[in-house]
């Protein structure tokens, strides 16, 4: 049987402060937006930009490193899965929404303190702070 992969990088700036709730049970849950921009020349050498938003689900202790050490206009590396989620709004209507399940997370320009790298798995060095995104998910 093969194997799938679902993995996801991004570098961009959050368009907000990030915010915290807690699930029935207690799991602390971050969300926040990257945009992401990428600029090109067009043939007739015609400058293009372009802004991609991305939403982002933290999860555990990555979601409370990310709540305390992130701000809006900070430049950060999200790498995860992507993942989609449906459901029905107010007036009956079928919503969709794609979002990124971060695993790992990496402050980038000004560092605020020593400890710039948080990721849910594996942590070998100092500047790796442990954190579990995976294990509860109420979606």
């Amino acid at each position: 049987m093969s194997r799938g992969l679902n993995k996801v990088q991004i570098i961009g700036h959050l368009g907000k402060d990030p915010e915290m709730r807690y699930t029935p049970s207690g799991k602390p849950v971050t969300t926040f937006s990257v945009a992401v921009s990428r600029a090109w020349n067009s043939a007739d050498g015609e400058r293009h930009n372009e802004t991609e938003w991305f939403n982002v689900v933290t999860w555990g202790n990555l979601a409370e490193i990310c709540k305390q050490y992130l701000v809006k206009g900070q430049q950060v590396y999200i790498e995860g899965r992507l993942q989609t989620r449906h459901w029905d709004d107010k007036e009956g209507q079928k919503r969709t929404s794609v979002e990124i399940v971060a695993n790992e997370m990496m402050m980038l320009g000004d560092r605020h303190n020593g400890n710039n790298h948080a990721q849910d798995e594996d942590a070998t060095s100092a500047e790796q702070t442990p954190a579990s995104a995976e294990d509860e998910f109420p979606f």
